[in-house]
This record gives C-alpha cells, sequence and structure tokens, in this order.
C-alpha cells in the first residue's frame, strides 16, 4: 500500500513460489497433492465423454487449429498451452464434481491443474515439478480466498476465477523461470482479466463451467506478455482497486491476506481441500448423505409428508433462491444447483450421478417430490468451514424423522481415502481412456511415474 515498507501480497507469494522446493513439502502433502491432481485430471476425462460438453470442446479446438505440445483432455493430439488450459479447466469444473477447499470456498483443481499441466508440458518439465506447482498453486489460492470468506460470492463473484487467474499467472511464471519480478507483473496484468459472475443461476445456462478454465488461461496470457514486458500493479490483490475492494467489497481484504501469508511453507491449506463425490453443488452433498441414510427408514416416497431442511444463507443463496425455480428445475444443468431435486432423487432410490445431472430431460417425480420440500436459514451452521445438514422428514403415519450433519465426507474431518477417490477415478477416466489407460494414469500420478508416460496414457482413447 502507498507509503508501506512491507512486500506486496503478489510480491510475498511470487518469493515462495519460487523458493518452494518439493522437498520442503510434507510427504502426506504431496500425496495430497497427486491425489487431487488425479481427481482433478479424472473428472476432466470424465467431462470429456458427455455429448453435451464435447460438442463445446471439439468447436473450441477447431477454432484453436493450431497444434501444441499440450494435452486437451479427451483427445489424442497436441495443443497449446493456453487453449489446452481453457479446455482442461472448463472440462474439470463442467460436472461440479471438482474438489473445494471450504473456508475460502475455493475450487482449487479446476484452475491450479490445467494451467500447472499446460505449463510444464511445453516446457517438458518432470511430474514432480506439476505436483510442485499444484501445491504452490493451493497455497496461494486458498488464503486469498480465506482472507475474504464469502466476500467475492456476496458481490456475485466466483472467488475460484477472480482470484485463480492471478495464481495461474503466477504459476505459469514459476514453470518458465521467470523472476520474480516478472512474475509480479504478471499477477498484476491477470488482475485486469479477471471475472466470473454468478448470474447464470437465473436461467441454469452452464457458462460457470467456463470460470476456471479462462482464468487458467488467462494467467497464462499474461505470463506471455509480462515476458513481452508489459507491467501490471504490484498491489493487485490488496491495493485501492485491488480485487478485495473492487470484487468483494473489502477494504480489509487485504490486511487479513498479509497475515495469512505469514505462515507459507509452515501451514498447508491444501490438507483441508474436500473431494466431491456427486456431481453437483457441494453444499448439497451433505443433505444427499442424510436423504441416502433416511430413506432406508422410509417404506415409500409417497409416505412423506414433508422435507424440511435448515441451511446455511451462505449457501442458500446458490441452492436454495428462489426455491420455486429450484422446486422446477427444467434441465440437468438446473438440477446441479437444486438442493429439493437433488434430494428428492436419492429419496426416490435414483442417482445423482453424471448422466442425472448432465441429461437434457429432468425426472418428473423428482421434480414433484420438491414440491414437499422446503427450507429455512440455519445461522449457526459454521457456513463456510464447514459444509453441514440439518434435516426433518414428516411422515404419513404421524413419525418425525431427523437427522444433522456437521461436516461433509471427502472433507479433512471425514477424510474419503485414497480408495474412494481412485474408484471415482476410475469410474470418471474409463468413459474416455478405457480401464488399461485409466490405470496407467492412476499408477503414474499417484506413484510418481513420469510426464512421459502421463502425456501417453491421456491421449489414449478408449
Amino acid at each position: 500500500m502507498p507509503g508501506s515498507t512491507a512486500p506486496s501480497s503478489s510480491r510475498v507469494l511470487a518469493r515462495f513460489a519460487h523458493g518452494l522446493a518439493l522437498a520442503d513439502v510434507p510427504a502426506e502433502v504431496q500425496h495430497l497433492a497427486r491425489l487431487h491432481l488425479a481427481d482433478a485430471i479424472g473428472v476432466g476425462l470424465g467431462a470429456a465423454a458427455v455429448p453435451r460438453h464435447r460438442r463445446w470442446l471439439e468447436t473450441v479446438l477447431a477454432e484453436g487449429a493450431a497444434t501444441g505440445s499440450a494435452t486437451a483432455l479427451g483427445f489424442d493430439v497436441g495443443v497449446p498451452a493456453t487453449l489446452a488450459a481453457m479446455m482442461n479447466g472448463t472440462g474439470m469444473h463442467s460436472l461440479e464434481f471438482d474438489d473445494t477447499h471450504m473456508a475460502s470456498i475455493v475450487h482449487g483443481s479446476a484452475v491450479i491443474v490445467p494451467a500447472a499441466l499446460a505449463s510444464v508440458e511445453v516446457r517438458g518439465a518432470s511430474l514432480d515439478e506439476l505436483v510442485r506447482l499444484v501445491v504452490i498453486g493451493w497455497e496461494a489460492l486458498v488464503r486469498i480466498g480465506e482472507a475474504s470468506p464469502g466476500g467475492f460470492q456476496r458481490r456475485g463473484f466466483q472467488v475460484t476465477s477472480v482470484a485463480g487467474v492471478v495464481v495461474a499467472a503466477m504459476i505459469a511464471c514459476v514453470a518458465r523461470g521467470a523472476s520474480v519480478e516478472e512474475t509480479v507483473a504478471a499477477m498484476g496484468i491477470a488482475g485486469s482479466q479477471a471475472g466470473g459472475i454468478f448470474e447464470f443461476l437465473t436461467n441454469g445456462s452452464n457458462v460457470k463451467a467456463l470460470h476456471p478454465g479462462w482464468a487458467a488461461h488467462a494467467g497464462l496470457w499474461a505470463a506471455t506478455c509480462a515476458a513481452g514486458g508489459m507491467t501490471g500493479p504490484e498491489t493487485v490483490l490488496e491495493g485501492r482497486f485491488g480485487l478485495y475492494n473492487t470484487y468483494a467489497d473489502d477494504a480489509q481484504g487485504g490486511e487479513r491476506l498479509a497475515g495469512y501469508l505469514q505462515d507459507l511453507g509452515r501451514a498447508w491449506r491444501l490438507s483441508d481441500a474436500a473431494f466431491k463425490f456427486y456431481p453437483c453443488c457441494h453444499y448439497i452433498h451433505p443433505y444427499l448423505e442424510i436423504a441416502h441414510g433416511l430413506r432406508e427408514q422410509i417404506h415409500s416416497p409417497d409416505t412423506i409428508t414433508s422435507v424440511h431442511c435448515r441451511v446455511a444463507p451462505g449457501a442458500a443463496t446458490v441452492i436454495c433462491e428462489p426455491w420455486s425455480a429450484k422446486q422446477t428445475v427444467r434441465t440437468g444443468n438446473e438440477a446441479k444447483y437444486s438442493l429439493p431435486y437433488c434430494m428428492a432423487r436419492i429419496l426416490l432410490g435414483r442417482a445423482v450421478d453424471i448422466p442425472a445431472m448432465t441429461g437434457d430431460d429432468v425426472d418428473a417425480e423428482a421434480v414433484a417430490l420438491s414440491q414437499r420440500i422446503h427450507w429455512s436459514p440455519w445461522d449457526d451452521s459454521g457456513f463456510p468451514q464447514r459444509f453441514g445438514a440439518d434435516v426433518q422428514v414428516i411422515l404419513a403415519d404421524g413419525r418425525e424423522l431427523t437427522q444433522r450433519i456437521d461436516q461433509v465426507q471427502g472433507s479433512a474431518q471425514r477424510p474419503a481415502g485414497d480408495t474412494a477417490v481412485q474408484a471415482k477415478f476410475m469410474a470418471n477416466a474409463s468413459a474416455t481412456l478405457g480401464k488399461a489407460a485409466s490405470v496407467r494414469a492412476w499408477d503414474t500420478i499417484v506413484r510418481a511415474g513420469t510426464l512421459d508416460t502421463l502425456q501417453k496414457a491421456l491421449r489414449s482413447r478408449a
């Protein structure tokens, strides 16, 4: 800030990113980074097999037309790094199946992995370097989000994209061996490319998928612009017109971030990231856990008189409002953000899976059951640090069934474990690669193979 002798947050982050060696990262954090890397790639591969998304991928690929050395998930040709970053980031986010850091409300891997993967591929770096960049990206992005918890969302912006573009620029600079000064410039440049609004909720449009893809793409371009001599504001995060003031309306965000940056390299925010096991908004997941459990106590969905959910106001903005629209979803993409519809499918004994959330048709019986589901604010839920659920079901025979979950499965407090993450990866990746190549890809990422082996596996076709 003007008159301050302290380094800017961009400079602190850039120094950290350039100075961190993989050997400095605890083994358990490295392993988590590999799991999140595999999970994101698996989701991107799963998306590549969805007809609606594949049409978009093929359209974008045709427009790009150029060849390159980066991998576009679902295709067996090399493409330019910026195009691969956009395609892969969009795919990783398109299914609402990608990981989340709850306190910062960041979908970290969807912007970090595509930026890092493309950057190391075009430079022929190692898989270890990819893992290092994934760790760096998570540690930076989470802290930026934590410094204004829910602030970006309240203004209608997705922090994954707004802050993600700055982190993607930093990652790209580190990968290309740029100086700290050039990295700071690239981060400043990236701030002028930040965006990603939540208005998609009004009509169920699927542009939200593009948010991290565009951020990864723009971050790589920001690094290229800096290499060509363009400069950017060093106070892109905390300045008078920086991201916190402009996108979060939070004048104290920059000061809080400066405090959070003090434990870089000692505390590892990646350890708190959560995996997802349903392809829908993460806020809905604990309610689906409860619905699974309650269904065993319900003889038939026809006997349900009403379902009442208490929902954190910050989550309700996305999954409850406006309630009449959430009860009458028209497309699978709208369904991803509808608490009543997703709960109704589980209570009816039906899956909340990729086909259900990406198809053109919706389940009429689930829409009908949604009319008996209601909600009210849950002010002391602990959101966003915790994604919980509180549900009451009243049955026709007068019974009341209640259940509460304080934290979602797949979180640090309720870890999923390697087996569950691997099963999800195999189900997603096999749809595009087939089983054998999917096994090779998983083993390469998680058991420390080479980047060349990973590329060959990812460019296989089922």
